[in-house]
Formats: structure tokens, sequence, C-alpha cells
């Protein structure tokens, strides 16, 4: 009998101890929920009833309407700046800063990586620059084993959930293609632009939309829709656009404010005219041809990256100081002239064995001054033009 108490009492205390590990390990859990959204604050600590989740300190003003002709005249692609993308972070912000820019192309990069937004905050609170456009990307690749969560449901994103089928690993190991026909994937992208939209944030940039759209249906006009919908809710001027390859449906393209792309250039700096970009294989569409252009509300170009040495900005870095001035001087002359839009360099990604000017590591482009290309002060006074 003694026995017997005695391994009750022993397997009561091993029952005990699993039950209060389980309960100390969901704490640990349910703060690093907190962490990985940004969020440093107790769900009951919440201030803001628009949006619950993001505590007293976290909003930001109301930022003034966009500008679309500014837009077009004072691109800039700071790909990253809010997503701590770059090696010397503060560096990059400085020299925003200091520029003439005024909308920050892809300055949220969500590639691979769901944003954190308590970096977006951070980054946003060294902007000394004001009245900035901030874009965020909402790219066509994402990580399936990815650890994100709603905090405001406190469960986590299920990235298996939303890859369409046929493109796992297609960007490497624990890759896939996201597709829209997937709820989880809708519910993501709901979530991080609302967040954004309270951050400030007011342009949202659909990459490759042809590979997230469904192949049964069109789910852009609802995702646009509720996205245009939350911020008309909160009081922010936002504008939606997308990279759209060779989609020529006037419909389908004038549901965003602007379409966007690559220009394709050579190794002399000029590009084609025709509406495909020959050499590419299938149609590397050049937006500003008339087949596209013509059927689009605004068009926004740049210097095409993907980290591979025939792109845009490997070819522009391997240029001599002369030759890169006089393409973007062209560039930029030849779009705004046919009231498109021409975002001029401040980071991207270069192919490790480019051999060109490069940034703060060998495989980025930078224009700052204390890098090598020294492209700076020749991109603010082309931007300066367009004030």
């Amino acid at each position: 009998m003694e026995t017997h108490k005695k391994t009750w009492l022993f397997f009561s205390l091993v029952l005990l101890v699993i039950i209060f590990a389980g309960a100390a390990f969901w704490v640990y859990k349910k703060n690093i929920f907190f962490e990985k959204t940004g969020e440093f604050a107790q769900e009951n600590q919440a201030t803001n009833p628009k949006n619950p989740e993001i505590p007293e300190g976290i909003s930001r003003p109301k930022p003034p309407s966009v500008s679309m002709q500014r837009m077009k005249t004072q691109g800039c692609v700071a790909d990253g700046l809010l997503s701590s993308y770059n090696p010397e972070n503060d560096d990059f912000a400085t020299l925003i800063n200091r520029s003439n820019c005024y909308y920050l192309h892809r300055a949220i990069e969500t590639w691979l990586t769901p944003p954190d937004f308590s970096i977006v905050n951070y980054v946003l609170n060294q902007m000394t620059k004001k009245d900035m456009v901030y874009g965020m990307f909402i790219a066509e690749a994402i990580d399936t084993e990815a650890e994100y969560y709603n905090i405001e449901t406190a469960q986590k994103f299920d990235f298996e959930k939303m890859c369409r089928n046929g493109s796992r690993n297609v960007w490497g190991e624990h890759t896939c293609k996201p597709n829209f026909a997937s709820k989880e994937y809708r519910d993501y992208i709901l979530y991080i632009t609302h967040k954004a939209i309270d951050l400030g944030v007011q342009s949202f940039t659909f990459g490759q939309i042809y590979m997230q759209e469904s192949t049964k249906k069109n789910y852009a006009p609802k995702i646009i829709k509720d996205i245009r919908a939350y911020a008309k809710e909160r009081g922010i001027d936002i504008v939606i656009g997308a990279q759209t390859g060779d989609i020529t449906d006037p419909k389908y393209l004038k549901l965003f404010d602007y379409i966007e792309g690559g220009v394709g250039i050579d190794e002399n700096g000029d590009v084609q005219d025709g509406p495909c970009m020959t050499g590419r294989g299938g149609c590397w569409a050049l937006l500003w041809n008339k087949k596209f252009s013509d059927n689009a509300n605004n068009v926004l170009l740049a210097l095409d990256w993907t980290g591979v040495t025939y792109d845009d900005l490997d070819i522009f870095a391997r240029m001599d100081a002369g030759k890169r001035e006089q393409t973007l001087k062209n560039l930029y002359q030849k779009f705004t002239s046919q009231n498109m839009g021409f975002m001029l360099p401040f980071f991207g990604v270069l192919s490790n064995d480019n051999e060109g000017c490069r940034g703060p590591k060998k495989k980025f482009y930078s224009p700052d001054n204390k890098y090598g290309c020294k492209d700076e002060d020749m991109i603010n006074a082309i931007l300066a033009g367009g004030k």
C-alpha cells in the first residue's frame, strides 16, 4: 500500500512539473509572438482601438497625401531600408536623410522574410527627412519554414498552406511561390499591409503578380479593395502597384495606381523599343511600350536586379562613372518626358562575381560616396531637377 502511495505521489509530481513547464513555455512563446511582430506590450495594454495589437508609441502621425507626380520624378529604390536588409543600415538611413528622394520603393522588403515591424518602427524613428512616401514590396517568394504570428489571434501563419502547386523550392530550399487562392496567404497579406498602414506606409507593390494570381479566379480585386478600405478607415492615403509583366488587360492593369518593371539596358545603357526585350525568353515586358502603358494608370520603372550578371543593376555597376551618369540621365529624361517614372538606385543586390563598383558589401550596390561607386551627388542632382 505504501509503495502505491509513493508511486502515485511520484507520478503526480511529474505531472505537475510537466504542466508548469508547459505553461512556462506557452508564456515564453507568447512573448516571442509579440517580439516577432514588433510588439512590446501585453494584449491588455493595447491603446489603439483601431488596431489593438499596436501599443502606444508605435502608431505614427498621419502622413500627407501621396503625390504620384513626385513618385515619378523623385522616386528611389531603397530596397530593405525599413527591413535592416542593408549590412550597414544606419548609414543607409543617413544616406536617404540627405538625399532628394521623395518615394522610397521597396523600403519594406518581404522576399523570403516576413516583415518585422519592430525594425520598421526603429528605422522610421531614425528618418529625419520628413514627408517621404515609404513602400512595401509584397514578394512572390515565401519561406515555408518562416516563424511568424498573427498577434490578434495568437496563431502562427502556416506558410506551407500559401504555396502554389508545383512551385516548391523554386527560389531555393524551403521556398515557394505564394498563391492568392490560398486564404492563409490572403490573410497574411491583409495582416502585414494593415500593420504597415498603421505605421504610415503608403505604397504597396505586388511582386510579379502573375505568379501570385490564381489560375482559376482573379483575387487581386478583392485583396486591393480590402487594403484600400482599411487605409480609408485609418484616414491614410495610399497607392497600390504591381509588377504585371506582359499582362495587357486594361481592366486588370487599372486595378493598380501604377505598374512597375525593369528597363532592360545593354552595356551602352540603351533600351529597346518593342513590347518585349529580346534575348530573355518569353516576353520580358518593356512597360513603357504603348501595348502596356496605354492600358495602365501610371508606369514606374527602375534598374532591375536579381543578383545575376546580366540584370540592369549589374550591367550598370560595371560601367565607368561617366557612363553610369549618362545612363541615368538618359533614362530619367526619356521616361519622365513621357509622364512615366524612373526611380534612381539607392540600394540593390549584385552578383557576387560582378567585378564592378559596389556598396557596403561586394554583392550590394549603393551610390554612397563612402563606397566604391560614388554616384550620390550625381543622383541627387538628377532628383533635384524633379522637384
